[in-house]
């Protein structure tokens, strides 16, 4: 082994010095090295008999390698690595003349006869953008989150609320006096964690922090996979912000990209000379849509790189969840291809066998190792039991994004409301599959972007209309089955397109509309966690009811929620039209008094006031199926939520008439 070197010492340059086994050379070649993070990449040694860095990195098809550096003047072959002689293809070499802080990169001639000087795979930190080197770090930091990661074990498989707010962390908010630039993570952790707290949600979802080279892919396009980007600060600045949001009692989730990867010269693309983590023939190897290249899921190696990345987050950085992006260009392999352009697989079908088995292992590891952790899959499609164990068969996700709700939803209210009644199945569809899967209802960033404008900016009708609108679809959305996700700017109804070099419209929260929507959606998470009946069985059929949902000239619909008891029981009802409705009637399942307890017409929320004030007795009217009825006034384009306030026995009737 290396000894430890004196300053003035050469580089020392051990044969013998190797953080892998030959149990772990061996898991790797299988497949099933699960945290290779531990023992790829560099490694800071630091005992009172070595110290030094050892590197590590996969490239079976290189012919030399060496680490290049200011330590070396980025000169090639001062600081060669050694091949290992096991036939794992990884190449490996400790120096006592690298450290912590220094800048890195791996000059690789291949057997093709090609160099390449490339990034490290497994760096846990990159320089800033534009800059594309690794930096050797020795991450230290002391977790004060212990109480969050017992209460999440302790809750694990329980029912809970999801609401989860989705932040493009560069354009949340900007300082425009300090050059239009982000927040760094320490200043976040100062700002982004009480607003979440104040606001309600249970979780917030960062779109990819991972290092990527572009910051206009919003994160999509991964270069540095185990480094969360240095745009913000260090990975120890980063922990900080996920401890304080724990410590605050909010979940973070980070979406993931094992779908893709760009073909910047520093990252993945032909690591060693050849198509070592894509696929050779583009038919499957190559993304039309986002010009990137494929993962090979159906090498070993590979899926032991993104299964470690996968849990790497997990462990080192205490994230609760991974959304999972792009999973239907993943399942299938004519995903935007027309004929000729992808490769059946060996049965002649479309679906992609590999990555069907790479993320049924995926999810299988993780919530081996991590059960209370959760992962979220964007699938677009209607492949059936996405959220469904594996051993049910499955892809044993734990939530999936509900697309079609979000597409017929907002199809639906960009409609003006006179034609609303001739659509009423698409605001009432989404029942007849909504407990098919456990589904997560998401108004996302994608719906803001590429000319899609605001969710405001949807909305049909003048100012007072569109705002109705806004707080009657929010309301809607947290009523309806399933956990919630809306992404940033929705919350006090932005009224520009996102733009990603820009911050949100902060200043419009002085006009008592834009105030007020947020006042709603700060309540209605308020209300969400406070009602067992809208998450008890949020996934399951015996969470939901129709009492109505066939009123389609006058567009209204109405349903119950159900937990456990008749107390949870909520009463919706929602009118989308702007004309008020005096004395509907809906059937109810008790006698007794009905409690309005939300009415997004209210004029805290910028509504005409139109509220229900005082209990509502039930009638011996037979309604909808039930025995009893209740006559209410129906806000104009809001939704009006009733609770039993006092069950009325036969009993009761008599000491009333008495």
């Amino acid at each position: 082994m290396a000894k430890k070197a004196s300053s003035t010492s050469t580089p020392s340059i051990s044969e013998g010095f190797s953080l892998l086994t030959e149990f772990d050379i061996y898991l790797f070649k299988s497949g099933k090295h699960y945290k290779l993070y531990e023992k790829l990449g560099a490694h800071v040694i630091n005992t009172n008999e070595y110290a030094g860095t050892y590197f590590a990195v996969w490239a079976p098809n290189a012919k030399e390698i060496s680490i290049l550096g200011n330590f070396n003047h980025w000169q090639d072959k001062q600081h060669r690595l050694n091949p290992r002689w096991d036939g794992s293809g990884i190449w490996e070499g400790f120096f006592s003349d690298i450290n912590h802080g220094e800048v890195y990169k791996y000059a690789i001639h291949s057997n093709t006869g090609e160099y390449m000087v490339k990034s490290d795979p497994f760096a846990s930190y990159c320089e800033t953008p534009p800059k594309t080197a690794s930096i050797v770090w020795d991450s230290k930091y002391d977790w004060k989150d212990d109480a969050w990661l017992e209460e999440r074990k302790k809750v694990s498989g329980k029912p809970k609320p999801y609401s989860v707010y989705e932040v493009h962390y560069g354009s949340w908010k900007r300082k425009l006096e300090d050059g239009n630039r982000s927040l760094t993570y320490p200043e976040m952790a100062n700002e982004l964690v009480q607003y979440v707290s104040d606001m309600g949600f249970t979780h917030v979802e960062f779109l990819p922090l991972m290092e990527h080279p572009f910051y206009g892919s919003w994160g999509y396009q991964l270069t540095g996979y185990f480094a969360p980007t240095s745009r913000y600060g260090s990975p120890e600045d980063f922990k900080y912000l996920i401890d304080c949001f724990h410590r605050a009692g909010i979940g973070v989730l980070l979406d993931w990209v094992p779908s893709h990867f760009p073909g910047d010269e520093h990252g993945l693309f032909k690591f060693d000379g050849t198509y070592l983590y894509e696929h050779e023939d583009s038919r499957k190897g190559f993304h039309p849509d986002w010009k990137s290249y494929i993962f090979n899921y159906g090498r070993n190696e590979v899926r032991s790189f993104l299964i470690s990345n996968a849990l790497f987050w997990l462990e080192k950085y205490h994230i609760d969840g991974l959304r999972v992006d792009a999973v239907a260009s993943m399942l299938y392999l004519d995903y935007s291809r027309n004929a000729g352009e992808w490769i059946p697989n060996e049965y002649g079908g479309n679906e992609n066998i590999e990555a069907i088995t790479f993320l049924k292992e995926m999810n299988e590891v993780v919530y081996k190792q991590f059960p209370d952790a959760i992962t979220i899959a964007e699938e677009s499609t209607s492949w059936s039991g996405v959220s469904r164990p594996t051993y049910l068969g499955g892809l044993g996700f734990g939530q999936k994004w509900m697309m079609g709700w979000m597409h017929d939803t907002l199809k639906y209210f960009k409609l003006d409301p006179v034609f609303r009644k001739y659509h009423q199945n698409a605001i009432t569809f989404s029942i007849m599959y909504a407990f098919t899967e456990n589904f997560m209802l998401p108004l996302s960033h994608d719906e803001v972007v590429h000319g899609k404008g605001s969710l405001l900016g949807r909305m049909p009708g003048d100012e007072w209309r569109k705002f109705a609108n806004l707080r009657l679809m929010f309301g809607y959305m947290f009523m309806h089955p399933g956990s919630k996700l809306l992404f940033m700017g929705g919350e006090f109804g932005q009224s520009s397109e996102w733009n990603h070099d820009g911050s949100l419209e902060w200043h419009l929260l002085q006009y008592n509309y834009h105030s007020g929507v947020q006042k709603l959606v700060r309540d209605l998470n308020t209300f969400y966690k406070s009602h067992p009946a809208l998450y008890k069985h949020q996934f399951e059929h015996r969470g939901f009811e129709w009492i109505d949902y066939a009123d389609h000239e006058n567009s209204v619909i109405a349903f119950q929620r159900q937990g456990e008891t008749k107390d949870d029981l909520l009463i919706v009802v929602c009118n989308f039209t702007p004309e008020t409705r005096q004395h509907y009637r809906i059937g109810v399942p008790y006698r007794g008094t009905w409690m309005e307890v939300f009415n997004s017409d209210d004029q805290k929320y910028g509504g005409s006031g139109l509220v229900n004030m005082a209990s509502v007795m039930t009638s011996p009217v037979k309604y909808h199926g039930r025995d009893f009825s209740i006559s209410l006034t129906l806000p104009p384009l809001g939704i009006s939520v009733f609770k039993l306030e006092k069950e009325i026995n036969e009993f009761d009737l008599n000491e009333l008439s008495t």
